[in-house]
Parts: structure tokens; C-alpha cells; sequence
């Protein structure tokens, strides 16, 4: 649905201010998840003297802004990453609504770019993609897509997939999954027998998977994205490192990257590609 000026920013700014106050809570999930910890008790407190934080120190990103970047109360370092998660956090929002406009498709972007902002700091600090998040993430989108199957609304797949069999939401949402962690697990049945060793975790592949039921066909450009972005990665950090190339590194961050791109640009890319091979 296409809006006027004033009430398009008017949209924009209202997905950039619940952008950051779920940016907020995503830093409780990404800290405290892992760990096993409750996500709604205790509150929010200082992770070096456990302090409650006062509600008008906890507003997003202002909050560490007028702390000076330390707690009130002891005075010790508050990392920087809590306004970045929060700030980027509304940048994907603004985005999924700048690309898909007043619509339920920009509500299933919202859902795969926040879920996977969530994933990709939790997988850079543990190396593991939980399980709860990745099927959350999973039955939102296999919901989206049997959604827009029964009313006919654009919602799951998030990109058009084509005439014929794959037109159906479902069809093209199943059949994105399947091809999205066939691919990748093949890829990494073939090189586990050739290097013995292991290369893209069992994670990854459910993530590529609930990746297929948002992008259809189009989450093989994710993964393809995502291995280009994390490979120039890991070579510039193994270099820098002055280590092996076989060094092990969180792969999730990657995937996201390329899911995020693909959403928003994946047409125009394919396009670009078909008119240069064409």
C-alpha cells in the first residue's frame, strides 16, 4: 500500500522507534539466552555491580549516550554494543519498511531481520545458533507462508518466485528451504569427506533452511552472498592473524548479511546478473 509523504515518514519513524526499543530487549536475548538465563527477571542491571538500571537510563541509546558510556553507579565501562544493536536494530526496520512499504511482507522482513540481527551477535559470541531462536524463526515464516497461501497476500515468500507450481506461497517457500539447506548440506557432506574435517555446522544448515522459507529460491542468492562476504572474511582475518586458513569462525553473522541483501535487493541483482550474462 503506497502512502503520502507525511504519513510514509510518519511510518518510517514509527518502525525506527519500536526498531529500538526491540533493539533494547534484543540485547537482553543476545546476553542472557545463551546463558541460560530468565529474559524477564531480574531487570536490566549493571553486569559488573548489579544495580537495577533506572528506567530513564535504560532509554535506547540515549540512555548509554547521557551515561557517558559507563554505569552511574560504579562507574565501570557499559560496552558500546548496546546502542549499536539498538541502532542497527532500527535501521532494519526502516529498511524492511523502505523496501516493502505498508504492507504483512514488511512484517515478516521485520521478523527475519530482527530474529537474525539476534542470531548473528549470539553465533559471533558462542559459535553456536540456538535452536529456539533458529525454529522460531522457522514456524514464523512456515506461518507467514500458509497465511499468504489462504488469503493471497504477498507476506512469505518475501520475493515473487516465478510462475506455475512455485507461484503458490507455500509450494515456493517449502521448496526454497529444501534447496536452500540441500544445497549447503551436500556441500558440507562433500567437503567433510575430502578435508576430514567439518565445515558448515549443523546450525547453519537449519538456519539456510528457515532462510529458503522467507526468500523461496532466492535463499541460494543468500547463501551464496553470505559464503562470498564470509570467505573475503576469513582470509583477511587469517591473514591478519597470521593463521591457518582452516581457522574455524561464525559463519551465521555471514548468512544474515546475505539474507538482509537479498531481501532488499535480490531482484535488482538478479536482474543485473541476467542482463550480464545475457
Amino acid at each position: 500500500m503506497q502512502l503520502d509523504a507525511p504519513m510514509n515518514w510518519f511510518f518510517l519513524a514509527a518502525l525506527f522507534l519500536f526498531g529500538l526499543v526491540f533493539g533494547s530487549f534484543g540485547n537482553v536475548v543476545i546476553w542472557r539466552l545463551p546463558c541460560g538465563e530468565s529474559l524477564s527477571h531480574p531487570g536490566s542491571h549493571c553486569p559488573r555491580c548489579d544495580t537495577p538500571i533506572a528506567w530513564y537510563d535504560n532509554v535506547p541509546i540515549l540512555g548509554w549516550l547521557l551515561l557517558r558510556g559507563v554505569c552511574r553507579n560504579c562507574h565501570e565501562p557499559i560496552s558500546a554494543r548496546y546502542p549499536i544493536v539498538e541502532l542497527l536494530s532500527g535501521i532494519l526496520w526502516v529498511a524492511a519498511g523502505v523496501r516493502f512499504g505498508f504492507s504483512l511482507a514488511t512484517v515478516a522482513a521485520i521478523v527475519l531481520f530482527y530474529l537474525l540481527m539476534l542470531l548473528s551477535f549470539i553465533d559471533w559470541d558462542t559459535m553456536r545458533l540456538p535452536n529456539s531462536l533458529v525454529g522460531l524463526l522457522a514456524v514464523l515464516g512456515l506461518g507467514g507462508a500458509a497465511a499468504a497461501q489462504v488469503t493471497g497476500l504477498t507476506i512469505v515468500p518475501l520475493l515473487p518466485q516465478g510462475t506455475g507450481v512455485l507461484s503458490a506461497p507455500l509450494v515456493g517457500a517449502l521448496v526454497g528451504a529444501i534447496a536452500s539447506a540441500g544445497v549447503v548440506l551436500a556441500i558440507a557432506l562433500i567437503y567433510s569427506a575430502v578435508r576430514k574435517t567439518q565445515g558448515f555446522g549443523t546450525g547453519d544448515v537449519k538456519l539456510l533452511a528457515a532462510l529458503g522459507l522467507y526468500l523461496g529460491l532466492y535463499g541460494l542468492m543468500a547463501m551464496f552472498l553470505g559464503t562470498v562476504i564470509g570467505a573475503v572474511y576469513g582470509v583477511v582475518s587469517a591473514q591478519r592473524a597470521g593463521e591457518s586458513l582452516r581457522h574455524k569462525f561464525a559463519f551465521g553473522p555471514f548468512l544474515a548479511i546475505g539474507a538482509v541483501l537479498t531481501a532488499l535487493f535480490g531482484q535488482a541483482l538478479w536482474l543485473w546478473y541476467i542482463g550480464l550474462v545475457g
